[in-house]
C-alpha cells in the first residue's frame, strides 16, 4: 500500500502559502498549563486544554461509543464507498478504525499530535500519522474522499477555525465530503442550568478564553459558515439535543458520566488558575450532576457537512 502521498509539499503556491499563514499556530493565550498537574499530564506546546494520558484515553473511547449511540452511526454525510478517509484529531483512533472496518477497500488515516493508544490488531487499511492541523496537513491536495473532524473545540483556537476548515477543504478531493462535529461550553448549551452548572461553566469559560479557545459557542454556531467560506456546497447542519443525567435513561446516564469526567479533567487547571481548592471545583461538578437530574437538563452539539465542488 503506497504511503507516498503523505509527503509534505516541497513548494507551496502563492495561494497555498497564504492559506498556511492563516492556519499558522496562533498564540497559546495567557495561561500556560503545567506538564503535570496532580496525576494528569497536559501538553505544554499545544492549545489543547484536556489532558493526554491513560485516563483521557479511556474517556475518549467511552465518549466515542456514547456519540455513536446518539447519532445511530459514525457519520451523517452521504458518503458512498470512499477510497480515502481522514480523521483529523483522531484521539484514540477508534472512529477511524471503525471506518476502516466498514470500508475495507478504503485507506483510512487517523491524524493527531501524538498517538495516545496503539491498537494490538488495527485493520490493515488503517494508519496513524503524526501531524498538527494548526501547522497544515501533511497530505497532497484533493486527496481524501471523506474528511472528518470532531470535538476539537478544546484544541483549535477560535481565530484559527476558518483557516483550519479551509485546510480540510484543501486535502478533500473534488466531490468529497467534510463533516464537522462540535460542542460548546457556554451555559446556553445546558438547558436548564442550575447554579452549580453555571458557576463551573463560568470558570471553565474564563480559562478557555485565556487559552484563546472559544468560550461563547461561536464555533458551534458557525460550522456551516466555515464550510461555505471554504467553498463547499450541499451544506447541511443540525443540532442534536440529548438528555443529560439518569433521568434520560441509559444514554442520558452515559452522557452525564462523560460530561462529569470531562469537567474533572480540567478541575486541576481551573483550581490552579483561580486559586481555588481543587475539592471546591470537584464539589461544583458533583452538585451540577445532581442538578441535571433535578432540572432534566439537556445538552446539545452540532454537526455540519458539505461537499467539495467537482472540477469543471
Amino acid at each position: 500500500m503506497p504511503w507516498w502521498f503523505f509527503r509534505r509539499r516541497a513548494r507551496a503556491t502563492a495561494s497555498e502559502a497564504e492559506l498556511m499563514s492563516r492556519t499558522a499556530r496562533p498564540s497559546l493565550g495567557e495561561v500556560a498549563l503545567p506538564r503535570l498537574q496532580g496525576s494528569r499530564r497536559y501538553l505544554q506546546e499545544q492549545p489543547y486544554l484536556l489532558p493526554k494520558d491513560l485516563g483521557e484515553v479511556n474517556r475518549l473511547d467511552f465518549q466515542h461509543y456514547v456519540l455513536r449511540s446518539l447519532l445511530r452511526g459514525n457519520y451523517l454525510a452521504p458518503i458512498k464507498q470512499p477510497r480515502r478517509i481522514l480523521d483529523v484529531g483522531c484521539g484514540t483512533g477508534q472512529w477511524a478504525i471503525e471506518l476502516a472496518q466498514e470500508f475495507p477497500e478504503a485507506v483510512v488515516v487517523g491524524l493527531d499530535v501524538e498517538q495516545t493508544k496503539v491498537s494490538s490488531s488495527p485493520p490493515a487499511n488503517y494508519r496513524f500519522v503524526k501531524g498538527d492541523v494548526l501547522e497544515g496537513l501533511p497530505f497532497e491536495s484533493n486527496w481524501f474522499d471523506f474528511v472528518h473532524q470532531r470535538f476539537l473545540l478544546a484544541a483549535v483556537p477560535l481565530a484559527a477555525w476558518p483557516g483550519v476548515v479551509q485546510e480540510l477543504a484543501r486535502v478533500t478531493a473534488p466531490g468529497g465530503w467534510i463533516e464537522l462535529v462540535e460542542f460548546s461550553i457556554h451555559v446556553s448549551n445546558f438547558v436548564p442550568a442550575g447554579p452549580a452548572t453555571e458557576r463551573f461553566l463560568e470558570l471553565a469559560g474564563q480559562l478557555t478564553a485565556l487559552r484563546g479557545l472559544d468560550s461563547e459557542g461561536e464555533v458551534m454556531r458557525s460550522l456551516d459558515r466555515y464550510l461555505e467560506e471554504a467553498g463547499l456546497l450541499q451544506i447541511k447542519s443540525q443540532r442534536i439535543q440529548a438528555p443529560l443525567g439518569d433521568w434520560g435513561g441509559r444514554l442520558g446516564s452515559l452522557l452525564s458520566l462523560d460530561a462529569r469526567e470531562t469537567w474533572k479533567a480540567i478541575s486541576a487547571p481551573i483550581a490552579a488558575r483561580f486559586q481555588l481548592p481543587e475539592q471546591e471545583v470537584l464539589s461544583l461538578i458533583d452538585r451540577a450532576g445532581h442538578e441535571w437530574n433535578e432540572l432534566q437538563t439537556k445538552w446539545s452539539f452540532a454537526i455540519a457537512y458539505g461537499q467539495k465542488p467537482t472540477a469543471h
